[in-house]
């Protein structure tokens, strides 16, 4: 009698990420390597985008895709696999970040010089990078920001993660907010009014 082997496993870059954490929950390595190629880069721009390093942002994606091999069980596929691990790589960024005393939550984010404001001439491309945009919030205001936009963090969870007040947390968003859209969005003039298209704030 034939002996019928195995059905061969479809490659895994055609696979699906539920099937491949199903894969990497019974400890397949090379399935969830192919998580960590698929989303390591969208992990790693929302830490440049928090405000981490190069170095920085690949020291954490790492730690933080290490955890999520580490945690696979938990990961229920109510959610789509990327955000999960990148509200771990902002949790992560976060401890870090706290732990440095780079910046005091409680205190008011200081506001952009009025000089750098005035320094975009009229006519000036409307067009700007988000990542430069960024760059202008303060770094209270862009991690909150980060954290509810990027990481598909609720304000509160936001709250919880930075150990702050709600309402600080809602307004360092509410200003890191204002200043995207007025970077992003300005008027053919540039004086940000209604004469010119707006884009969509998306981090």
């Amino acid at each position: 009698m034939a002996i019928t082997p195995p059905p061969k496993r479809p490659p895994l870059a055609s696979a699906h990420d539920l099937d491949l954490v199903a894969l990497g929950a019974g400890g397949d390595r090379a399935a969830f390597g192919e998580l960590v190629r698929r989303h390591g880069s969208a992990v790693r721009g929302l830490l440049r985008r928090m405000g981490a390093d190069a170095s920085g942002a690949d020291d954490i994606g790492q730690d933080a895709f290490l955890t999520a091999f580490e945690q696979i069980a938990e990961f229920r596929g109510e959610g789509a696999f990327r955000g999960w691990v990148c509200r771990i790589a902002a949790r992560l960024y976060v401890k870090r970040w706290r732990r440095a005393s780079r910046a005091d939550l409680l205190a008011e984010a200081a506001e952009l010089d009025a000089a750098e404001m005035q320094s975009q001439a009229p006519g000036a491309d409307a067009r700007i990078d988000l990542d430069e945009a960024m760059k202008s919030l303060s770094e209270a205001e862009r991690v909150c920001v980060s954290l509810c936009y990027g990481a598909g963090l609720s304000h509160a969870e936001a709250a919880a993660a930075l150990n702050a007040p709600l309402g600080t947390v809602k307004s360092h968003v509410k200003r890191g907010l204002d200043k995207l859209r007025s970077r992003l969005s300005p008027s053919s003039d540039g004086t940000g009014g209604d004469g010119g298209q707006r884009r969509q704030v998306g981090v």
